[in-house]
């Protein structure tokens, strides 16, 4: 990606096409994540919001691997969330936030999670959002994700996390300035 398409929030008509394409054959191939979901009206609101593809672009280009795994019928938006195996390449190596970043004196990592995904145009995903994947699926058995952290637990210089261990999901804590090159983050985004 130009320096210029990542500033912009927009991607060249050939990148939407590629990535259409990608989206689409991986919609097909996992049918059991948004059964009854039909792509035509998924691309349909793809190609009526251009910033929604670069943000899903992004999420492809970190090694997310987003696909719909909802429908919210009263708002009328696909749900996408990272459906990569383990927490995406492209993001892992993170603590958690700014804060945690800023309060680093060695070894301080490139990034935060949350930084990434504003930058994404993205959300981490919560706890129950983390856990709805995994019902889909079995994710992070290798790896964990940063999930959006409750202010109490915040506030105190926590952060939380997940993975799927011994065929159940675990929610653990951490400082949240902590980063491991096996724990990245997951996002979410609506279109």
């Amino acid at each position: 990606m130009t320096k210029e398409n990542k500033i912009s929030g927009k991607l060249s008509p050939e990148q939407s096409e590629e990535l259409l394409k990608t989206l689409k054959a991986r919609f097909e191939k996992n049918m059991h994540r948004h059964e009854g979901l039909v792509w035509d009206k998924v691309q349909a609101k793809l190609e009526a919001n251009p910033e929604k593809q670069w943000s899903l672009h992004e999420m492809e280009r970190t090694d997310g691997e987003p696909d719909v795994v909802g429908h919210d019928t009263d708002k009328d938006e696909y749900i996408f969330y990272d459906c990569s195996k383990e927490s995406p390449k492209g993001r892992r190596s993170v603590c958690y936030d700014r804060e945690a970043l800023g309060s680093r004196k060695k070894h301080k990592p490139e990034n935060s999670a949350i930084d990434m995904a504003t930058e994404m145009g993205i959300e981490l995903l919560t706890e129950e959002q983390y856990r709805g994947l995994q019902e889909l699926d079995q994710f992070d058995l290798k790896t964990s994700s940063w999930v959006q952290t409750p202010a109490a637990i915040r506030k105190l210089g926590g952060a939380i996390f997940c993975d799927r261990r011994y065929d159940t999901v675990f929610t653990y804590h951490n400082g949240a300035d902590s980063y491991y090159a096996a724990r990245g983050f997951r996002g979410a985004l609506r279109v």
